[in-house]
């Protein structure tokens, strides 16, 4: 039985036109993502929940936990050396010499004469002045080095005491910058950063003049107006430090 299309040589071989072609492949395209969609979702909701908090918000609340825990934590401290001086049993040297570990330590209140250093970014409409070249986005945030220049200076000019923020540092403290914040101690911090210490205001005013990085960051205060501002304050009283002292590492999974 011949077809209608068929041309009197024989059967004419049909060609599919693209168009048919390319809507074959989208359903069976659509198809596959379906299928592959239901077996990953096992009955779940792949759609994240709008009642889930963000990253960001969750960062930050972690941290006012971290904050009331630190209040918490102080408060016990307290009680705990209240106690000790109380029934301490130990003579009046070794009293002394634990009195000097706990200022070495930083867990004791400093105060004294002081110098106040204030970081911050450039303005958001930030644009480079006469004879610099355009910023790149780099150019215009505080990094972690910046931070910790700072820190290594009034350490180099001798402070008896340093405080970033609210939070008094220790010989275990880490100044960590991720992206455009700071986290200190388990508390997350945005700019403007302040740095305080305790001590000679002349030789930390001196230190942070002679410091090499803190030299290269004034270029960048002054090509693209980052924020550096030195204050000389005459008496600061800095609380000891209230976290824990325990070391915590990592350890491999059996």
């Amino acid at each position: 039985m011949s077809n209608s299309a068929d041309s009197p040589e024989g059967p004419v071989r049909r060609t599919l036109r693209p168009a048919r072609v390319l809507t074959a492949a989208v359903f069976a395209l659509a198809g596959l993502i379906f299928v592959t969609s239901a077996n990953a979702a096992k009955g779940t909701n792949l759609r994240t929940d709008s009642s889930l908090l963000k990253l960001s918000d969750l960062i930050q609340q972690r941290s006012q936990k971290n904050a009331g825990l630190d209040g918490a934590n102080a408060s016990v401290r307290q009680d705990i050396d209240a106690l000790a001086q109380r029934d301490s049993g130990h003579s009046e040297a070794e009293s002394a010499e634990l009195r000097g570990l706990e200022r070495s330590a930083g867990t004791t209140k400093v105060s004294g004469k002081a110098v106040g250093v204030t970081l911050d970014d450039a303005p958001p409409n930030a644009t480079a002045n006469p004879g610099y070249p355009d910023p790149q986005p780099n150019d215009l945030v505080i990094h972690q080095q910046d931070l910790q220049a700072v820190v290594n200076a009034l350490w180099q000019g001798g402070a008896r005491g340093i405080q970033v923020m609210d939070q008094r540092l220790i010989s275990t403290s880490a100044v960590r910058c991720v992206g455009n914040t700071l986290i200190l101690q388990g508390r997350v911090y945005s700019p403007p950063y302040k740095v305080t210490a305790v001590g000679d205001p002349g030789k930390l005013k001196k230190a942070l003049d002679d410091s090499k990085a803190i030299q290269n960051y004034k270029l960048y205060v002054k090509a693209y107006g980052l924020g550096w501002k030195v204050e000389e304050d005459r008496s600061v009283a800095l609380p000891g430090y209230s976290g824990t002292v325990d070391l915590h590492y990592a350890t491999p999974v059996k």
